[in-house]
């Protein structure tokens, strides 16, 4: 009698198999989807998972990136080389486009992280977007733990967290109306850790600014930010240089860098499975307006 070893799969392996059955159900349910992509480690981990779950096909669907003008250089560059790679059609939205074009208005007070919201949604508007992949975790922030994978959104892009659809043994209701469109997160039930455990399994290429280099930074309401022309310094403000990676990337005037020496994902997964903030409220500025900043933005349209 052969005995068969009891076949298990991993949890990395759970959690891909969910996310690629995510990205093909959207395929087959909505006429036009895309895939936002900010050249982060997540947008990252959503195009890998994208390229397993139609290969030997191309991705069938463009990446939509919103474009501050603050971006890292070294963001927008791993950027370009996925984009080619893959051979997939890359969307710019830009901000400063939309503030020339009054689509959004710059009282120079706003961040150019907020006036992502109506870049946004302009954007979906003139190319007819009816699904966005968003690559939102569960653990980054309160208000994303409270959103489905299938995120409703009404004819103006808002989110209502209290008329949500249920999602029961993994079946999604992607029904909307004319104007309306969906919010996908493929990548919901993944934490930062699983994230960079599969970036090692998969030897995934990243921005190199996830990795301890040096950097001449300023510290600015307990973040350190990068020196930069789009970041005047203020008065008691000094530059110093350190040795610095980032958690998360964004707009440069906003997204903070911690010190460290972590120069390889080991290094990183060791780092973070001791740290006991999110790399959202350790990093970036914008979520520090209020409690509930990033719930507000959401529920405007914002990621």
């Amino acid at each position: 009698m052969t005995v068969h070893a009891d076949y298990r799969l991993s949890q990395l392996d759970e959690l891909e198999a969910e996310s690629i059955h995510v990205f093909r159900e959207v395929a087959a349910e909505f006429e036009k989807p895309a895939l936002m992509f900010s050249g982060g480690k997540d947008s990252i981990v959503m195009l890998r998972l994208a390229e397993k779950a139609f290969f030997p096909a191309k991705i069938p669907f463009p990446v939509l990136q919103i474009d501050t003008g603050y971006d890292f250089p070294e963001v927008l560059a791993c950027r370009d080389r996925w984009v080619n790679r893959l051979g997939v059609r890359l969307v710019v939205a830009s901000v400063e486009e939309a503030m020339a074009n009054g689509v959004v208005v710059d009282d120079g007070k706003t961040s150019r992280n907020r006036l992502q919201t109506g870049t946004l949604l302009n954007a979906i508007e003139e190319e007819g977007f009816t699904a966005l992949f968003g690559g939102g975790r569960r653990d980054e922030e309160k208000a994303r733990a409270k959103e489905r994978v299938y995120s409703h959104r009404d004819e103006f892009g808002q989110w209502d967290p209290k008329n949500q659809r249920p999602e029961l043994w993994s079946l999604y209701n992607g029904r909307i109306h004319a104007g309306e469109h969906m919010r996908i997160f493929p990548l919901s039930n993944w934490t930062e850790l699983d994230i960079w455990h599969y970036l090692g399994q998969e030897r995934i290429e990243l921005p190199e600014i996830y990795f301890a280099h040096r950097r001449r930074v300023f510290e600015r309401d307990g973040m350190l930010l990068t020196e930069s022309d789009f970041n005047p310094l203020r008065p008691g403000e000094t530059v110093q240089e350190r040795t610095v990676r980032f958690r998360t990337v964004g707009d440069l005037t906003l997204t903070g860098c911690v010190e460290s020496e972590a120069a390889t994902i080991p290094d990183i997964i060791d780092e973070i499975a001791v740290a006991r903030v999110t790399e959202r409220g350790a990093t970036w500025g914008d979520d520090r307006f209020s409690e509930a900043a990033m719930e507000d933005r959401k529920r405007e349209g914002y990621f």
